[in-house]
C-alpha cells in the first residue's frame, strides 16, 4: 500500500541521485493565463525528465538477487534514460523495448547510458508486451514505467517539493500518460493539504486515464496519435486508476496545436525547452481547460524536455500559426501589371512581414485573366492578420482564405 512514509522514504533515497529542480514564477505566462502561474521544472531533471525519479527508486529497492538477473523497461523514451541511468549507478544490466517510432534523440541518449536498446513496431503498449515477453522468457526484473508503488513513490516526491516550494498553492496540474505521475505527486500534495485541487493532463489523440475515469472503468484505446509521444499510452495502470479516482480531482485533455502553443510560450516567454508531454499541463491553463482557476496560485509540471530537434521545427511553426504569429493567404487577382505591388504595399502598412510568395496562373473554372497569389506571412496576432485581410479586401482584393 502506497504511503507518505514510503514516499518520503523516496525522498531521502532520491537525494544521492537527482536535483531538487526550481519552482519558476512566470509573470508573462501569468498575464496571459489570468492566474498567478508557476512552473515545476522537471525538463531540467537529470536525464531531461522526471521519470528518473521512479526508476531510480524502484531499482534502488531490488534485492541483490534481482539486481544480479538484470532489469527490463519498456518506454518511449524518458522512463528508458532514468533506468539506463539508474541501472549504470547500480552497475546492472538494462534492456529497454521502446517504440520504433520514438525521438532518435531519446534512443540514442538511452544508448548512451549503457542500456541495450530494442526497438518494437507500435506504439508504447507494443514495446511493454515485448518487454513483458522477454521478462518471463530471460528472467530479467521488469521495472514498470508507472504502474509500480515504488516508481509511484519516486513521482510522489515531486508533490512533496512542490508543497514546500509553494506553501500555498491552490492548484497542482501535472501530464498524464499510464498515471504514475500524477498519482504520486496528487497522492503527496492531497496527504500535506487535501484542499489543494490536482488536475491531470491528456492529449486528445491519447485519452486513456480520461476515458476510464469518465467511466469508472479501465479503458483501452484501439489507438493513439500525438504529439506528446511520452504521454501515448493506449491504457493506464490497475494502481494508477485507483489511486486517481480517490486523489485526482479530474482530467483534462488538450489537442496538438494547443501544445504546440504552449511550447512555443514556453520558448519565447520563459526561454525554455519542453517536449511535447511536458507542455501539456500549461496547454491546459493557457486554454482554460482548468476549472476555476483564474486569479488562483497554479503550479504547472514542465514534466521532460527531451525533444527532437526535428520535431521542435515542426512544432514550432504549428505554435505560430496557432498563436496567430503566422498566417497564409490566398488572394485571386486579375492578372496585369501592378497588383503585387498594391498587395505587398497594404500588407507592409499594415506591419505584416511577407516570408514567401506563390504565383499561380489562372486554374480552370477561374476568370481567364485570372491568377492566384499565395503568401506565408509573419503577424502579431489574430487581431493583426484580421486586421491585414480586411486592408486588402478595402483596397479591392479578393481574399479567398
Amino acid at each position: 500500500m502506497l504511503t507518505l512514509d514510503k514516499v518520503y522514504h523516496a525522498h531521502y533515497v532520491l537525494k544521492e541521485a537527482i536535483r531538487q529542480t526550481d519552482v519558476i514564477y512566470s509573470p508573462t505566462i501569468s498575464n496571459i493565463s489570468g492566474c498567478s502561474l508557476y512552473l515545476k521544472c522537471e525538463n531540467l531533471q537529470i536525464t531531461g525528465s522526471f521519470k528518473v525519479r521512479g526508476a531510480y527508486y524502484k531499482i534502488a529497492q531490488l534485492t541483490d538477487e534481482e539486481k544480479a538477473r538484470g532489469v527490463i523497461a519498456c518506454s518511449a523514451g524518458n522512463h528508458a534514460q532514468g533506468v539506463a541511468l539508474a541501472s549504470k549507478k547500480f552497475g546492472i544490466k538494462s534492456i529497454i523495448c521502446m517504440p520504433d517510432g520514438a525521438p532518435i534523440s531519446k534512443v540514442e541518449a538511452t544508448r548512451s547510458y549503457g542500456a541495450e536498446v530494442v526497438l518494437v513496431p507500435g506504439v508504447y503498449d507494443d514495446a511493454h508486451n515485448r518487454a513483458e515477453e522477454l521478462h518471463e522468457k530471460n528472467g530479467y526484473t521488469f521495472i514498470h514505467p508507472f504502474d509500480d508503488e515504488d516508481v509511484i513513490a519516486g513521482q510522489g516526491t515531486i508533490g512533496l517539493e512542490i508543497m514546500e516550494q509553494i506553501k500555498d498553492a491552490d492548484i497542482v496540474v501535472v501530464p498524464v500518460g499510464g498515471g504514475g505521475l500524477v498519482s504520486g505527486v496528487a497522492f503527496a500534495v492531497k496527504s500535506l493539504n487535501s484542499k489543494v485541487r490536482v488536475y491531470g493532463v491528456q492529449s486528445t489523440g491519447a485519452p486513456s486515464m480520461a476515458n476510464s475515469l469518465e467511466h469508472h472503468k479501465i479503458e483501452t484505446l484501439p489507438s493513439v496519435s500525438t504529439v506528446a509521444d511520452g504521454i501515448a499510452v493506449k491504457e493506464p495502470g490497475h494502481l494508477t486508476f485507483d489511486i486517481c479516482s480517490k486523489y485526482v480531482d479530474g482530467v483534462v485533455t488538450v489537442n496538438d496545436d494547443q501544445v504546440s502553443a504552449a511550447i512555443l510560450t514556453l520558448i519565447e516567454k520563459q526561454k525554455m525547452i519542453a517536449e511535447g508531454a511536458g507542455a501539456v499541463a500549461l496547454a491546459a491553463v493557457m486554454f482554460n481547460k482548468i476549472p476555476n482557476s483564474k486569479g488562483k496560485k497554479v503550479v504547472c509540471l514542465v514534466s521532460g524536455g527531451n525533444i527532437d530537434v526535428t520535431i521542435l521545427s515542426r512544432v514550432i511553426s504549428r505554435g505560430l500559426l496557432m498563436s496567430g504569429r503566422q498566417c497564409s493567404l490566398t488572394l485571386e487577382l486579375t492578372d496585369k501589371p501592378g497588383q503585387l505591388v498594391g498587395v505587398s504595399e497594404i500588407v507592409a502598412n499594415c506591419g505584416g512581414n511577407v516570408t514567401a510568395v506563390l504565383h499561380e496562373r489562372t486554374n480552370e473554372g477561374s476568370a481567364i485573366n485570372g491568377c492566384y497569389l499565395k503568401l506565408q506571412i509573419e503577424t502579431r496576432d489574430f487581431e493583426h492578420i484580421k486586421l491585414i485581410k480586411d486592408s486588402l479586401k478595402a483596397g479591392g482584393f479578393k481574399v479567398i482564405n
